[in-house]
């Protein structure tokens, strides 16, 4: 009893000691790997913030009369909290969470137990097969058996390494696939701010050449105007009838697509609200706005992360040409065994093992010139992805210049048209001018609002599709 009391108190002072020298200096050589889960808390406070909103719009499909207002960061917070992809990056950042604690696992203890019943020839021996001992004897007995690993000279710490860099690049594809999904969502809602604008401009331009009809018409009647003033004048307002039924159908139309960003499968009914925000000045310089890319892009750091993780990998699979030390330790009893062989009742040993790997028909060689040349691609694959961001920060860019330098040539042309559709009517008015001058002046007048429309929506969303590039954060 003494000699098994023994034996248990090695193998728990093995155990004790390997564990702890897989701890030491976990700063240096095994970085902490944050949780996946912050990703899945920015989620649920996305849920918390935009809950009030997503009421609304449920309520606003249930009273069709009464819509509700919904500004572009609502639209973007509901778009978050409904698609499926962003559910997708979320699952698959904590996946990998898993693989560093699979990889994790070889640092610590590994136990095991058996028990075994054997019915053989009594002292009957294997011939072939094995060249451990061959006796077969006829015995039952159980055990427990512990390995630790004590030092395999930087190889698996470099694969646990290897694995929370991997865990990062899943949680910047994750932030990544946020980033999309809010830029959609940006320029579906720009594009039915445009519809709606261009519509009410529509509606606008039919009143006006109705009225413009029913004048005319009177002033046939009474021989005052000609047939063909009044032909005129119907011809432009069919035309604006035409411009009303385009623009109500493109609305109709970039609702249904919000609706579908915004995961909602039936119509919704909603008022959709520029933010103030909206029109944020351009920023006068690009440079700082490429450094800003340069740090803050999730795809660019989820490259990033994923060459260090090549890296890491790399090194483990050249070390493992070097040597491999564990210990081992066994003990148990034999209850049911003859005493012929079984001297006791109980066993127990404790040891350690050097593995040195001499050939494996070159495996470890061809693996670690892979890993090598993986690095490399990694390493083109992100610096090709710098040179993307560079360049599309740089557009980006100057699409909101000219953006922003069509608002204010739009604004000025709506303001000239209207001038001079208002001389226009008063010269037809009193005589001075043809029906064809005033049709011209309308026309140009309809053109110009809408231009000007579209110039403060393509604005908005140019700025968006500038955050997105600079990595701004939804």
């Amino acid at each position: 009893m003494l000699r098994f009391n023994f034996v248990v108190s090695c193998l728990l002072a093995v155990s004790a000691s390997s564990a702890l020298s897989a701890q030491l200096h976990p700063a240096s050589i095994l970085p902490d790997a944050p949780s996946a889960d912050h990703v899945l808390l920015a989620s649920a406070e996305m849920g918390h913030a935009t809950g009030s909103s997503q009421t609304q719009a449920a309520d606003a499909s249930s009273n069709a009369g009464a819509p509700v207002l919904l500004t572009r960061q609502q639209a973007e917070q509901i778009a978050l909290a409904h698609n499926p992809r962003i559910r997708v990056s979320q699952l698959l950042a904590k996946a990998e969470h898993e693989v560093v604690r699979q990889s994790r696992s070889s640092l610590l203890p590994d136990m095991s137990g058996n028990l075994s019943a054997v019915q053989a020839e009594e002292g009957s021996r294997i011939s072939a097969g094995s060249l451990t001992a061959s006796r077969l004897v006829q015995h039952a007995g159980m055990g427990v058996q512990l390995r630790q690993l004590i030092t395999d000279f930087g190889h698996t710490r470099n694969l646990v390494a290897s694995a929370k860099l991997n865990e990062k690049a899943r949680m910047a594809d994750a932030e990544a696939s946020r980033a999309d999904i809010v830029l959609a969502t940006d320029e579906v809602f720009y594009r039915a701010i445009e519809a709606e604008a261009t519509l009410k401009v529509a509606e606008q331009t039919v009143s006006a050449r109705q009225t413009l009809v029913d004048q005319v018409n009177a002033l046939t009647s009474a021989k005052l105007k000609s047939d063909i003033d009044l032909g005129f004048a119907q011809v432009n307002l069919s035309e604006a009838k035409l411009l009303q039924l385009d623009a109500e159908n493109n609305l109709d139309a970039a609702k249904a697509a919000l609706d579908a960003v915004l995961g909602y499968e039936r119509e919704m009914n909603y008022k959709l609200v520029a933010s103030p925000n909206d029109a944020a000045p351009l920023p006068p310089d690009v440079e700082p706005l490429i450094a800003s890319a340069i740090q803050n892009r999730p795809d660019l750091q989820s490259l990033q992360w994923s060459e260090q993780a090549a890296r890491k990998f790399s090194r483990a699979q050249h070390e493992q040409f070097l040597p491999t030390i564990g210990a081992l330790g066994v003990v148990g009893k034999t209850p049911v065994g003859s005493s012929q062989y079984f001297t006791s009742d109980w066993y127990g040993a404790v040891g350690i093992n050097l593995s040195v790997p001499i050939f494996n028909g070159f495996r470890y060689a061809a693996e670690a010139s892979e890993a090598s040349l993986q690095v490399q691609a990694a390493t083109e694959r992100t610096r090709g992805l710098r040179d993307a961001v560079v360049r599309d920060v740089r557009t980006a860019w100057l699409n909101a210049r000219t953006a922003a330098q069509r608002v204010t040539v739009t604004g000025e042309l709506l303001q000239q048209a209207n001038l001079t559709l208002n001389l226009s009517q008063t010269r037809y008015r009193l005589g001075l001018s043809s029906i064809v001058e005033l049709s011209q002046a309308q026309l140009q007048q309809t053109q110009a609002a809408i231009s000007e429309a579209n110039a403060r929506s393509q604005y908005g969303f140019a700025m968006a599709a500038l955050r997105f590039q600079t990595g701004g954060r939804p």
